[in-house]
């Protein structure tokens, strides 16, 4: 038997222009000055980032692909999903380990990929469907920060939330994310979250600030996407990117720094920014967690911690909760 495939539409470009307009004009008002990480990831950006991945430096993302290929198998046996939800789907390799994995297992009746972008989630959904034809392939465009509720509903799904992507997450907004997320899953029902760890920092800066310059051309890319949506003005040359550790916190934080003094323009929001010189834009925050830390954020969400995998040098973190 043949899968469907089905395409559910809830942001559109009207919206993700709100979005960013909304975003910039907050950030950019605020003290400190700061943006979202989500507006790094035009065509340009998604690019970047992809290099970003095969660097020497860059440990999290091949750190996290060999410990799912080595955990996936104990994954889709002790949970046992029909459906398979993966948040921030884009077009990872991920997804075919996990899809292979349940496959095997013989439970899985349908993946649900959502992503932000509607023509990344349609070259994902053409490329696995001859792969796995007897798969439903149940698309959602929309932000996993908004539409949680329009997730299609099941009796026995596990949602994959991968690639250390909850980092991005200051604390109250990982508390929101994961009590939304609950609220939409049934008791029982589960959550695969991918974690970064705290580790040494002399491995963990480097990954965020690499010896060719490309998470730096990637950090600045925001800039470009701000002069190309909203005709800004930004002298994009001018900021250097920063990559630091903040011990009190645990998490790496990404900004771009103003070489000198500048005043910019955005006509689209009628706004006018000043920067002095050694002034910081903070572009990403990266949390790094421990295992304890990552039972007491799931407990306090309303999960309990069934499984838990760990790669050999504790850099990263896999866990398996269930909702209570």
């Amino acid at each position: 038997m043949r899968g469907t495939a089905v395409l559910d539409i809830h942001l559109t470009d009207d919206d993700a222009d709100q979005s960013l307009r909304d975003d910039v004009r907050a950030g950019l008002t605020g003290t400190p000055k700061a943006l979202p990480p989500k507006w790094f990831y035009d065509t340009r950006g998604s690019a970047l980032f992809e290099e970003i991945t095969e660097l020497p430096e860059y440990y999290p993302t091949r750190t996290e692909a060999t410990l799912l290929r080595r955990s996936v198998g104990e994954i889709a046996a002790v949970s046992g999903a029909d459906m398979l939800v993966e948040l921030g789907s884009g077009s990872s390799t991920k997804t075919r380990l996990l899809l292979d994995a349940f496959t095997r297992a013989g439970t899985l009746r349908s993946y649900v990929p959502q992503d932000v972008s509607e023509s990344a989630l349609r070259l994902a959904m053409d490329a696995l469907a001859p792969d796995y034809p007897g798969l439903m392939l149940h698309g959602v465009v929309g932000d996993f920060t908004r539409h949680l509720d329009r997730l299609p509903r099941g009796t026995r799904r596990m949602v994959a939330f991968l690639g250390g992507t909850i980092g991005n997450l200051v604390p109250h907004e990982r508390r929101t994310f994961l009590s939304r997320l609950r609220s939409v899953l049934a008791p029982g029902e589960q959550l695969l979250l991918g974690t970064g760890l705290v580790t040494d920092p002399a491995v963990m800066v480097p990954a965020y600030d690499d010896a060719a310059g490309v998470t730096a051309e990637f950090n600045r890319n925001v800039l470009h996407v701000l002069n190309r949506e909203l005709g800004a003005d930004f002298e994009v040359d001018t900021f250097a990117h920063v990559a630091l550790w903040d011990a009190e916190n645990e998490w790496i934080e990404m900004r771009l720094r103003a070489t000198r003094a500048s005043t910019v323009h955005i006509p689209a929001l009628d706004l006018t920014v000043d920067f002095a010189e050694g002034e910081e834009l903070r572009t990403e925050i990266s949390a790094k967690f421990r295992r304890e830390g990552v039972r007491g954020m799931l407990a306090e969400t309303g999960f309990a911690l069934t499984r838990w995998w760990a790669d050999p040098d504790e850099r990263f973190g896999l866990t398996l909760a269930a909702a209570v």
